[in-house]
């Protein structure tokens, strides 16, 4: 495990940490919503909350229109190293050796963004009224609990691999409160627009 604890742009650490805590609340207003409308392969006993369908779709509408877009082009262009590389697969020929592991976490960090696109993209397709109806047959509704099935999965990985290739200080490192001084809030901007014009 590392001993030191690696440093992470501010940037990607407020993008990072609220794509997360809102994707956290939409997975589990998910849940709440297939515990209260389908529930065909298990119910947890939960009181019942009023509008739980409005709400998820609030923090699913939250992703699509404001963080995730964001996130994404953040990870595309300044963040591409923690993603998947042209040689990637080449790599996992290399079974149990350290590049092995950084590239299954590339691979995964990849997953994870693909993931939750499907499942913000496949939510959006789903009516309010189908699961009150008690119309659970619908095609793009069969696709979002799967696109979440598939993100919870992503998710448990991704915090595996990144303990796994970094331990907790990497994992701490995401919730670090201080950065450089050419990290700062007022070089963004120029950073932004650099990234954009090599793209």
């Amino acid at each position: 495990m590392p001993q030191s604890r690696p440093y992470q742009p501010l940037l990607l650490r407020l993008l990072h940490g609220l794509n997360a805590a809102i994707a956290l609340l939409a997975i589990l207003t998910a849940f709440l919503v297939y515990n209260t409308y389908d529930g065909r392969f298990g119910k947890v006993p939960v009181p019942r909350i009023a509008d739980i369908i409005g709400i998820h779709g609030t923090f699913g509408k939250m992703l699509l229109f404001g963080v995730m877009p964001a996130f994404a082009l953040y990870s595309f262009l300044a963040g591409q190293k923690r993603l998947v590389q042209s040689d990637s697969f080449g790599k996992l020929t290399q079974l149990g050796k350290p590049i092995w592991w950084y590239t299954l976490h590339r691979i995964v960090n990849t997953l994870m963004l693909l993931s939750l696109t499907f499942a913000i993209v496949s939510g959006s397709m789903v009516k309010e009224e189908w699961l009150p109806a008690g119309d659970l047959t619908q095609v793009w509704y069969y696709l979002h609990i799967s696109g979440w099935a598939v993100l919870v999965f992503c998710l448990l990985m991704h915090l595996l691999m990144s303990a796994k290739v970094g331990g907790f200080p990497l994992i701490l490192s995401m919730f670090d409160t201080a950065y450089r001084p050419d990290d700062s809030p007022a070089a963004w901007w120029q950073k932004i627009r650099s990234l954009v014009d090599r793209s």
